[in-house]
């Protein structure tokens, strides 16, 4: 008869726990405001710590804690550029070595040609 029951139920996807007798957990508000100048307020657990930035929800913006301090700047790397990776693998002098190589080359073709 057990097994009857519950057949045609949804085992596992279905709760029947239900929260008689149960205390809600304490709470905290915290209040962020994004740069559009939406106001908001997000729940968090009286024991969770708050977080400096958190996305707007009208705009999707970043909003910044009222009240809180500013997050930290993140550090960026500047880009490498071609002659910053060059200089990793060749000093100035062997470049310069390559480079009067090359215009050697270049104007043995040219005496050639005409």
């Amino acid at each position: 008869m057990g097994e009857r029951s519950l057949r045609g139920s949804r085992l596992g996807s279905v709760s029947y726990e239900t929260e008689r007798n149960t205390a809600p957990i304490d709470r905290q508000y915290a209040e962020y405001r994004c740069p559009s100048g939406h106001l908001f307020t997000v729940p968090f657990a009286d024991d969770a710590e708050l977080p400096d930035t958190w996305e707007c929800k009208f705009d999707g913006s970043a909003a910044k804690l009222v009240g809180g301090a500013e997050p930290a700047p993140k550090k960026v790397k500047p880009p490498r550029t071609h002659w910053d990776m060059l200089l990793e693998r060749r000093s100035v002098e062997d470049l310069e070595e390559v480079l009067a190589e090359r215009l050697d080359v270049l104007r043995g073709r040219r005496t050639r040609a005409s």
